[in-house]
């Protein structure tokens, strides 16, 4: 398995896997991920899983407690991560779920749906068609507790940010920018176009697994009409 490792900071080191976005570098982020979640280092903090890396942060007095040789806390925490990472090929992927994201476009909640009908000369029903038809894979989690950005988009209706970001995008949005779609968990600022909204609840910050989806997950859009939203979200308000 190719990578690199570099310090983040004086308490957090960097796998790097590779610089494209693609399925073969996902999977080695989730081999890593799995083998952290089977046997997590003592001084392992927490890891985080991104595109094409995973960020693991540490505990320098854990390690100092450890270290035998006195070594620097990063040359530790490097000289154990050789010892898996170089024989670690092959291994358990994150078991997976595929969720159904019932989605009301247009109207309302999705204004900027004309605007990508416009961007790639179809009509939006067109839009809302092809954005329902692909099967998506949730890559990372990040930006916003729960946000997940998500591979499989058609290039036929990709768009643009914002020149000028949204101060408040409500909760559950559904968005594009350039070849990506997500979804807003939370109200928060962004640069997306967005062309919906889903009653599904991203982040659940109650619940033992705050963010209902996680890195591997696998998305399916459905369409679904204004008063079925409002009726899903008064059943789950």
């Amino acid at each position: 398995m190719f990578y690199q490792l570099s310090p983040l900071g004086d308490q957090a080191i960097l796998i790097q896997l590779g610089e494209d976005i693609n399925m073969a570098n996902h999977k080695k982020v989730q081999i890593i991920a799995s083998y952290l979640d089977d046997q997590p280092f003592e001084w392992m903090i927490e890891y985080i899983p991104a595109f094409t890396t995973v960020t693991i942060f540490y505990d320098p007095i854990k390690i100092t407690q450890l270290n035998q040789r006195s070594q620097l806390p990063y040359d530790f925490v490097c000289e154990q991560l050789n010892n898996v990472l170089l024989g670690l090929t092959t291994g358990k992927i994150i078991e997976s779920k595929t969720i159904l994201i019932p989605v009301c476009y247009g109207e309302k909640l999705g204004p900027d749906l004309k605007m990508v009908a416009q961007v790639n000369n179809l009509t939006t029903e067109e839009v809302i068609d092809i954005h329902t038809s692909v099967d998506y894979l949730v890559f990372m989690i990040g930006f916003s507790p729960g946000f997940p950005y998500i591979g499989g988009m058609s290039k036929k209706i990709a768009a643009p940010r914002k020149k000028s970001p949204r101060l408040k995008i409500p909760e559950r949005s559904v968005g594009i920018a350039g070849e990506q779609t997500g979804i807003y968990p939370i109200e928060t600022p962004g640069g997306w176009q967005i062309i919906g909204r889903t009653p599904l609840k991203l982040f659940r910050p109650l619940e033992d697994s705050p963010s209902l989806l996680k890195a591997g997950d696998k998305i399916k859009f459905k369409s679904i009409s204004y008063q079925e939203y409002i009726e899903w979200e008064n059943d789950n308000g």
